[in-house]
């Protein structure tokens, strides 16, 4: 049995003022057990219907199309500009890149069929695009990144749907500013760590720092990537679209066992309220509120734990080619970005004239 037989049927609404997924099906005992045995669906005594809270948890579980831009993005975009935004979106899919990317690069071109309108895309030419870039640094005041992070998806849409590749060759990119990662020392670390009484929060942040796993890998942990035996964990479709094997910190070990019996996960190692992962948004929060917790001043994302993880490795003596099989990146460069020696440890270092 399975929900994307035809025993199902589901359907997008609001209960209570909230988005949800109505489940109706014939009276069926065990059409019912199944239901409640692999959802936390609730009744409706008004609508005479089971339902659940409309995510991409249940989208994905009922066979249900995944909402990947909202309609406050869609209803922007003039009807004359809608096909091109359809076709991109679709282009984008086949390569296959990630939801996260699609979203991205969705709402940057977006923004481009906005200030068009009803002007079509399809017509503009390589001066008046490189207008727009000088609009969106003059007047819109984009930095270094936005402004690239823009061009990237325009620069896709007219190269790859329009297949015009000499559109771009006179525009220039702004050139990045080199910046140092932001990261925690070890001492800020253990800090975070110490103030969250919720176990499971407290084990989220550890195997973010610990293993320097970003915020969409530890959300997709299930419980059958771990390996107690071993003591590894696979990380599945991670970074680039590759699995890679983790080495579990032995300190957690015992932590992980506690949580198990305590929360009864069923699929994912971090579920939420309503079953399927827990919301990248609720691990960004739990940081967030863990860093002001603890006194901690640095303006600083819990991408921050990845490179002090990649730093305090570095620091410990390492080798970066390890790291950067670690952090699963393609190019040792990406690495050498991700880590800088700390301050303490830079004092360390003896000048070479010292030896002389």
């Amino acid at each position: 049995m399975s929900f994307t037989d035809k025993s199902y049927v589901f359907e997008a609404g609001m209960h209570n003022q909230k988005k949800v997924i109505w489940i109706r099906f014939e009276r069926n005992q065990e059409l019912s057990n199944y239901l409640q045995a692999n959802t936390k669906a609730w009744w409706s005594s008004s609508v005479l219907a089971w339902y659940v809270t409309d995510c991409r948890h249940y989208r994905e579980l009922f066979g249900l199309e995944q909402s990947i831009v909202g309609k406050e993005v869609i209803n922007k975009i003039h009807p004359v500009n809608f096909p091109a935004f359809v076709r991109f979106q679709e282009q984008l899919k086949l390569k296959g890149y990630s939801e996260n990317t699609i979203r991205t690069y969705s709402i940057e071109f977006a923004q481009l069929l906005y200030i068009l309108k009803s002007f079509p895309v399809e017509t503009l030419t390589p001066e008046r695009l490189r207008s727009y870039f000088l609009y969106c640094h003059a007047k819109l005041k984009l930095s270094e990144s936005e402004i690239q992070s823009r061009i990237n998806a325009i620069k896709l849409f007219f190269e790859h749907v329009l297949h015009r590749n000499k559109m771009f060759f006179d525009i220039p990119r702004p050139k990045k500013p080199l910046t140092s990662p932001k990261m925690l020392n070890r001492n800020q670390v253990k800090k975070v760590m110490n103030v969250l009484d919720n176990k499971k929060h407290r084990l989220i942040l550890k195997l973010c720092y610990g293993m320097g796993l970003l915020v969409s890998e530890v959300v997709r942990l299930k419980l059958t990537d771990i390996d107690s035996v071993t003591m590894l964990m696979r990380v599945e479709q991670a970074k680039g679209k590759k699995d890679r094997v983790m080495i579990l910190p032995q300190s957690v070990f015992d932590e992980l066992r506690t949580y198990y019996l305590e929360f009864k996960p069923k699929s994912f190692l971090f579920e939420g309220q309503n079953g399927g992962q827990y919301s990248i948004r609720s691990v960004q929060a739990i940081f967030k509120s863990a860093m002001k917790k603890s006194g901690i001043t640095k303006n600083i994302g819990i991408h921050g734990l990845r490179h002090s993880y990649a730093t305090h490795l570095l620091e410990a003596g390492t080798d970066i080619s390890f790291i950067q099989e670690l952090l699963g990146h393609k190019s040792l460069k990406t690495t050498q970005i991700n880590t800088r020696v700390s301050s303490a440890a830079k004092s360390n270092i003896k000048s070479p004239l010292d030896s002389l």
